[in-house]
Formats: C-alpha cells, structure tokens, sequence
C-alpha cells in the first residue's frame, strides 16, 4: 500500500501532516563560507555597515542622553519637574510624554533611512549572494 503522504514523525498525529500534494516550503538558502567572505569584504558591505553605523550610534548617543537627562531631572530636580506649565500638565508630565514622541520619530527617520539608503545595498548583496547557487 503506497501513499503520497510522508510518515509522521514519531510521536507526531498524521493529521498534522499538510494534505497530499501540497507543495513543500521552499529551502531557506544557505550561502557557504567563501561567498559569505566574499561578500563581507566587498566595498559594498562596508558601506552598508558605515551607512548603519552613522545613523545608529548617533541616534542611539542622543536618545540614551535624553533619556537619562529627564530620569536624573526627575530624581534630582523635583521642584523643576513640578512646575505647572497649563492646567495639571506639569514639565515632568510634559517631559515624559515627549520620550514617547521622540521614540516613534526615531523609529520612523530609521524607517526612512533604511528604506532609503540600506535597503538598496542589502538587497543588491542578498541577489548576487543567492545568485551564486
């Protein structure tokens, strides 16, 4: 008797076996050392990674300064973070409110700048890396 359903796995129910004739998932490709050196060493990756780094660590430095200034204000200078700015709105309550804020802008100029200036050299590297097969 032949079926053109694989075996199930030990310990595994047959009914989770996907239908007969379902296409398999392709394989993930997987490059080999060379071609993962070669492209490591390419101008290229180097500037994908420059491109990365001049964004990430400047944008990071400042948010961690920002962040850290508003926690020690709000430890150290309690009597400034308790100022009324407009109704019950204090500048702690202000203050924090723009940490918020100033994450979804970083996330969105991140955006911006991935699809913008990384995107493009990691997809051209991606196509020639799985070229080679």
């Amino acid at each position: 008797m032949s079926t053109s359903r694989p075996a199930a796995p030990q310990g595994e129910p047959a009914e989770h076996l996907p239908p007969a004739g379902t296409p398999a998932a392709p394989r993930p490709y997987v490059a080999d050392d060379e071609a993962l050196a070669r492209v490591h060493a390419s101008a290229e990756f180097q500037e994908l990674k420059s491109r990365f780094r001049n964004f990430a660590f400047p944008m990071s430095a400042a948010f961690l300064i920002w962040y850290f200034a508003y926690v020690l204000l709000s430890t150290y200078a309690i009597d400034l973070m308790k100022k009324p700015l407009f109704g019950n709105v204090t500048l702690g309550l202000f203050l924090g409110l723009l940490q918020f804020l100033t994450t979804f802008l970083i996330t969105a100029l991140y955006i911006r700048h991935a699809n913008k200036n990384l995107d493009p050299i990691a997809t051209k590297l991606r196509a020639e890396l799985e070229g080679n097969r």
